[in-house]
């Protein structure tokens, strides 16, 4: 949402938010979108093709690890493709013949957002049962689980967030920056609380929880083992490249919807708020490149990991049940 089109919105809150401008924040932010979105368009582009190169050519045999890793590659494209028309409409009204296109492409920046964040919170929840429950990984893990699951994933992204995209903005017959200046249907409570606690907020417990638990299993197994060690780190790593792009751009959304809702009106807030909500909103899309650089070698980390792992487990097993007999 650029800062130009918080004055409509707010028009109707009273004299003192609808004669604030935040234009001079606008202005700067036409250029630093570009020196944003350029570089995360084309190393995204490249690590994440290149990551599906090495998977679907280079790797003799799918595993669970690959078959995620896969198709968060996937979802990363899916949100990379309309990043062009993103920045086009950043300086460019569309003509109101455009609209479906223009709705077609928020959708699957959408479906790219939340679908990644998805993905990710498998890949640590993968990680965490085969790290710290070796041998319920044996029944619960395959190839095939992984498999339905990014199918799963992939259906409720696209099914979920269709009705909300395409109800985004309406039809009044006249040109419009896309990607921009959204209906008031696209920032009620029920679409803003659903897409906080239900995109956000429960996968990113998740992650945390796995990935706290999962960092503990490793260090209390005793292991120092140079795989356990680059284990520990890429799931540092991956908690990084999840939390810092996702936490302020979801805060961005949360104070969005205060604006919408009356509740931020001073002006100067508003002009700080604008420039810290485009910004946020823009480097959430570098997710795209901290994915691949985070999570290229984790299936060979976390396989070598959990082999070490488990014979650390079985072998500690049977020197309990040796010392009882004695």
């Amino acid at each position: 949402m650029r800062a130009d089109e918080i004055e409509p919105n707010l028009s109707p809150y009273g004299n003192d938010s609808a004669n604030c401008s935040t234009r001079d924040v606008d202005e700067t932010m036409r250029y630093l979108e570009l020196v944003i979105y350029v570089p995360i368009f084309i190393f995204g582009m490249v690590l994440n093709v290149a990551a599906l190169l090495v998977f679907c050519c280079c790797l003799r045999k799918w595993t669970e690890s690959t078959i995620y890793m896969t198709s968060l590659a996937l979802m990363d494209l899916v949100l990379l493709l309309p990043l062009p028309f993103k920045m086009h409409a950043t300086n460019q009204q569309w003509r109101s013949e455009l609209q479906e296109l223009c709705s077609f492409l928020e959708y699957l920046y959408f479906v790219g957002i939340y679908g990644s964040i998805y993905m990710i919170m498998c890949i640590a929840v993968d990680r965490w049962l085969a790290i710290c429950h070796p041998y319920k990984a044996k029944q619960l893990r395959s190839p095939k689980v992984a498999f339905l699951t990014c199918l799963a994933i992939w259906f409720l992204a696209f099914s979920a967030i269709f009705p909300v995209a395409y109800n985004l903005r309406k039809e009044d017959g006249r040109d419009f920056h896309c990607f921009h200046r959204f209906s008031e249907d696209g920032w009620s409570p029920k679409v803003i609380t659903c897409s906080l606690v239900f995109g956000f907020l429960g996968p990113a417990l998740v992650v945390v929880c796995c990935s706290v638990h999962t960092i503990w299993a490793l260090q209390e197994s005793g292991q120092r083992s140079p795989a356990s060690q680059a284990c520990v780190k890429i799931i540092y790593s991956s908690l990084s490249a999840f939390l810092v792009p996702f936490t302020p751009s979801n805060l961005a959304i949360f104070l969005q919807f205060l604006v919408h809702q009356r509740v931020i009106q001073d002006c100067n807030a508003q002009k700080g708020l604008s420039l810290f909500i485009q910004t946020a909103m823009c480097l959430s899309n570098v997710t795209c490149c901290l994915d691949a650089l985070c999570y290229y070698f984790v299936a060979n980390e976390v396989r070598i990991t959990r082999s070490s792992f488990s014979m650390t487990r079985l072998s500690q097993r049977r020197a309990n049940s040796s010392t009882s007999e004695v």
